[in-house]
């Protein structure tokens, strides 16, 4: 089995603050993970770590078979972080032209694509301070897919997006999975966890269960993600 990430025993302290206690998982390649807890769970600590932002305390990743952080792996990354890193001065198509020259890509046709991908071909002149918060998700998305990524990490992608447009993401996800992308994608969201392959519940920087969404509603022995969350919740918490 080839894993895009394979994180073995990590821990992520801030100070006093344990942010990842002991994780451990692995995300095959061509599937999406979803990363699925609430604020402070330690989704996005563990995003940042995948990506090389952050290096853990202890333990030890490696994404697409390198143990990070190493710059050779991150032409094969996209990430989509949960606060916007646009350039708010600068319009949608200046943003997507600034990405894309990072990677090198100077085709014209895979910037009208991903405009019309997330449904902003007619806004590609606006100036991104301009943008609805919705707006401004749908192109720092597009920034993240524009180099076509191996590995598509998106931290809460779909906060202020409207439904349909959220179903065509999701639809175009699907597309990416049977290209071969893999894409770990944190989510508070429980409609949205159940369209993963398969989903990693968090709870104070620890992972309570893993399996598909059918799976940990059975081992839970409950009708819906969200009980069955709450039920690994109160199990752990009798542990610790």
């Amino acid at each position: 089995m080839e894993y895009a990430v394979n994180a073995s025993h990590l821990t992520k302290a801030f100070g006093r603050l344990i942010a990842l206690d002991g994780l451990s998982l692995k995300v095959c390649k061509g599937e999406s993970y979803g990363l699925l807890g609430p604020n402070g769970s330690g989704k996005t600590t563990l995003i940042r770590i995948l990506v090389g932002i952050l290096k853990p305390t202890n333990g030890e990743v490696a994404v697409m078979g390198r143990r990070m952080p190493d710059k050779a792996v991150l032409h094969q990354i996209g990430y989509m972080t949960q606060t916007s890193a646009l350039y708010q001065d600068l319009s949608v198509l200046e943003n997507l032209l600034f990405f894309a020259r990072i990677y090198g890509l100077t085709d014209r046709k895979r910037l009208d694509e991903v405009l019309r991908l997330v449904g902003l071909h007619d806004r590609a002149h606006s100036v991104v301070s301009t943008l609805s918060g919705g707006m401004k998700q749908r192109v720092s998305l597009a920034c993240a897919l524009i180099h076509r990524p191996q590995l598509l990490l998106l931290d809460e992608p779909t906060v202020g997006v409207d439904p349909q447009l959220r179903v065509q993401f999701w639809h175009y996800f699907r597309e990416l999975n049977q290209q071969g992308v893999t894409i770990v994608i944190s989510s508070h969201v429980m409609d949205e966890a159940e369209r993963c392959d398969r989903l990693g519940l968090l709870r104070q920087g620890r992972l309570l269960a893993e399996g598909s969404p059918q799976e940990l509603r059975e081992r839970a022995g409950r009708s819906s993600l969200e009980e069955a969350f709450l039920a690994f919740a109160e199990v752990d918490h009798e542990r610790v």
